[in-house]
């Protein structure tokens, strides 16, 4: 089954909390503390390959997890980091969060890092100093992202192939590469882009036909509308037309007025027009076609049977000779924002706002992860917040905006007293 859209929420792995520990040995009276750190959440990694082209995979399964840290131990033992979470996508790929894309996975081996594992806690160890000797505290492991993400793939290839159905799509994609699409003698045989690879003159390029398009494909008739994105990655098309038709001209229009309505970039895509099935058409009524053919697409078709193979070579050679004036990518995407590895938060900006009487909200990137990674519930752990309000100047703001000692402040969702 062919899967080209697919919605997934992606958890990184928790940070792993601090150790609380304190140094015990023989002979050793009173031994300092030596809680080790916890180790960091795996993060959830996409990333292109090449040995996909559907989407299938990530069917029945909506949540991708990071592996959570380990916490951290006695005598300075750091926590075991999580396992990142790698998950393989089509080389397309589209990444789009909220509606917008965030990342185009264009190129074998890409990779794009979707949620970032959580820092893991420090250990008790961490916190000592002349005034804090014996800290009986740790920090707890951060949480890691979460996210939903819609995955969207359009087919990366060099060459659409385009036309009406049992024009001979398929049979032409299976006689130039690797690549096995079921043939038969009835319209929408084809229910899947079939991509192949083609190997000539020491050259290569990817192939791709494109299936189901027929007159207001672009309005969601036959197949098209689902597969016409995929023609919006192609360098040019070939566009076949069927020899044994009786409307040839026609065919044509139909195709190219139904890349037209879906996209107008589409149709300013450079094409070679391929008239196919000459092995079944005489040569005078071929010549015919092909004149009328001209005189609509502005360029003489070439003749091919895809069957025999007949005309075939031609067609390639005027393949390779464009592709090596053409520059990739296909398409110009607008540069995308790049997504930096987790590292502890350094902004110091913060805001205060008092909520009422007895209840101010305090808001920072640095103060927000210093909170969350606290146990409120442990008073030498809310005397750690209060010396960094301190230090940031937090507590300046609050005596500012009329805060007393005793009030109630919040910060990521926390509520502590404060004393100022």
């Amino acid at each position: 089954m062919f899967l080209d859209e697919v919605e997934i929420s992606v958890k990184a792995g928790d940070g792993g909390n601090g150790g609380m520990s304190f140094h015990r040995a023989k002979y050793v009276a009173k031994g300092g503390p030596d809680g080790g750190n916890g180790g960091c959440g795996g993060n959830v990694i996409l990333r292109a390959t090449a040995n996909l082209n559907t989407l299938q995979h990530f069917k029945g399964v909506k949540l991708f997890l990071g592996g959570n840290g380990a916490s951290g131990g006695g005598q300075l033992m750091a926590g075991k980091a999580g396992e990142d979470k790698i998950l393989e996508v089509p080389v397309g790929t589209l990444i789009l969060k909220n509606g917008k894309i965030v990342k185009d996975l264009a190129k074998v081996g890409e990779s794009f890092l979707a949620v970032r594992g959580g820092l893991g806690g420090k250990g008790n160890a961490n916190f000592t100093s002349s005034t804090r000797q014996a800290p009986r505290f740790a920090e707890l492991g951060e949480p890691g992202e979460l996210k939903k993400l819609k995955l969207e793939l359009k087919l990366v290839a060099d060459v659409g192939i385009i036309g009406l159905p049992s024009v001979g799509k398929s049979t032409l994609i299976s006689k130039i590469s690797a690549a096995r699409p079921k043939i038969a003698a009835y319209h929408f045989t084809t229910l899947t882009p079939n991509l192949g690879v083609v190997d000539f003159k020491n050259n290569s390029f990817v192939v791709t036909d494109l299936p189901g398009l027929i007159k207001n494909a672009s309005k969601g008739k036959g197949l098209g509308i689902q597969f016409l994105k995929h023609a919006e990655r192609v360098n040019f098309f070939w566009h076949l037309v069927d020899a044994t038709s009786s409307t040839p001209t026609t065919d044509y229009r139909v195709i190219r007025e139904e890349l037209r309505k879906f996209n107008p970039k589409l149709a300013a895509k450079p094409e070679i027009v391929v008239l196919n099935k000459a092995d079944i058409v005489d040569e005078t009524a071929l010549e015919k076609i092909a004149q009328k053919l001209e005189k609509v697409c502005k360029s003489k078709p070439l003749i091919i049977s895809a069957a025999t193979k007949n005309g075939v070579e031609i067609l390639l050679n005027k393949t390779i000779e464009a592709l090596g004036k053409m520059n990739k990518p296909a398409e110009n995407l607008e540069p995308l924002p790049v997504f930096r590895p987790h590292l502890e938060e350094k902004s110091k900006s913060f805001t205060v706002k008092r909520k009422n009487k007895n209840l101010y909200l305090v808001d920072g990137p640095r103060l927000n992860q210093i909170v969350i990674m606290s146990d409120t519930t442990n008073v030498d752990a809310v005397a750690r917040i209060q010396d960094v309000l301190n230090r940031m100047g937090v507590n300046r703001e609050l005596r500012r905006a009329g805060a007393e000692d005793g009030a109630k402040i919040e910060i990521a969702g926390k509520r502590i007293e404060w004393w100022g």
